[in-house]
């Protein structure tokens, strides 16, 4: 329970730090890789709760994500 806790507020921390850096930045890819590395902190504290499948899964949907978008802004930022 207290994990599941945690989990939500480093959720609902990573979204304010995003939007902190996308104000101050005035930039897409720093918020969006701020906010996703959040999310993986968020689904790997929910891992270490109560590890299942389903958790497991969802981590690893949440990094393969993460890596997408990372790198489909890098791409978009060379051009």
């Amino acid at each position: 329970m207290l994990l599941a806790q945690t989990a939500v507020v480093v959720t609902a921390l990573g979204l304010v730090s995003a939007v902190c850096v996308a104000v101050r930045m005035r930039r897409v890819q720093p918020a969006v890789a701020v906010l996703t590395d959040f999310l993986v902190a968020a689904g790997l504290i929910r891992l270490a709760g109560r590890p299942s499948w389903t958790s497991l899964a969802t981590a690893a949907a949440v990094i393969g994500v993460r890596l997408l978008i990372n790198s489909s802004l890098r791409m978009q930022s060379k051009r």
